[in-house]
């Protein structure tokens, strides 16, 4: 069970994630054996972690099959226990099309997913090394994607399961900027990434175009805390990764990386 002081460190909207992760935890605990987790992105990655902080008795293990995959699956586990690749069942599966004659995007084959009945929980990361694409799976439903998905847009499609060692080298995309803000409110650090007015910000938010953590958000004055992932649909997500104190001038100093669109 999760102490309910614990709670005072996360936003009251993570408390459920809380309970479900520190239930995880508790079982991994009594019953003395590895429990595997969904894919987590990077902030519940780091509920996850001060979590495990709180209870010495269990450690964790997280693997997304790329290097510093944004979406991983997390092994709660005894001391006693040894982690392997296998035990995180993770389904490499390449994205079969015709190259010369047709391009794909990240958003299309994201929504194939999506459109095909699945939570957005089982699918890890989606790469691509400039031409070959490729998404990481839970391998409970590797068999499912197979069958389900045979389009992308109109782009005749077909998914094969190759062996982990398989997985491409993936273009790094995200760029990291440093900025400096007057507060750490959702409004305001979207303006600063993009160059636009807080107005501007705040039409987007109005109009339900603001993800925080893959749910949408509505709040502008909701405040963005560190391995937090901002998706702005138009212009791309952007992920907090360190604040860095302030500035002669009183501002926040931060450091984003950002994947445009």
């Amino acid at each position: 069970m999760v102490k309910e002081t614990i709670y005072q460190h996360f936003r009251a909207e993570e408390s459920t994630t809380v309970t479900e992760l520190g239930t995880l935890i508790a079982q991994a605990q009594t019953e003395y054996r590895p429990i595997l987790t969904h894919f987590l992105n990077p902030r519940e990655r780091f509920i996850a972690e001060t979590l495990v902080h709180e209870d010495n008795r269990v450690k964790l293990a997280a693997e997304g099959l790329v290097p510093n995959a944004e979406r991983q699956r997390m092994l709660f586990y005894p001391d006693y226990y040894e982690p392997v690749l296998a035990d995180f069942e993770l389904a490499l599966l390449e994205v079969k099309y015709p190259v010369k004659f047709a391009t794909l995007k990240h958003s299309q084959i994201l929504g194939a997913l999506m459109n095909s009945g699945i939570k957005r929980e089982v699918i890890g990361d989606i790469i691509t090394d400039g031409s070959r694409w490729q998404l990481i799976a839970d391998q409970q439903f590797s068999r499912f994607l197979q069958t389900q998905i045979e389009n992308v847009g109109r782009i005749k499609v077909r998914l094969s399961e190759l062996e982990p060692s398989a997985v491409v080298i993936p273009l790094d995309e995200w760029q990291e900027e440093q900025v400096s803000v007057s507060s750490l409110r959702i409004d305001v650090l979207v303006a600063a990434v993009y160059h636009l007015s807080r107005n501007r910000a705040k039409e987007l938010l109005n109009n339900k175009l603001i993800h925080l953590n893959w749910m949408l958000l509505d709040k502008p004055d909701h405040e963005i805390a560190v391995y937090d992932v901002v998706s702005v649909r138009g212009f791309g997500r952007f992920k907090l990764e360190e604040i860095r104190g302030l500035s002669k001038k009183e501002k926040i100093r931060v450091v984003v990386a950002v994947l445009k669109k």
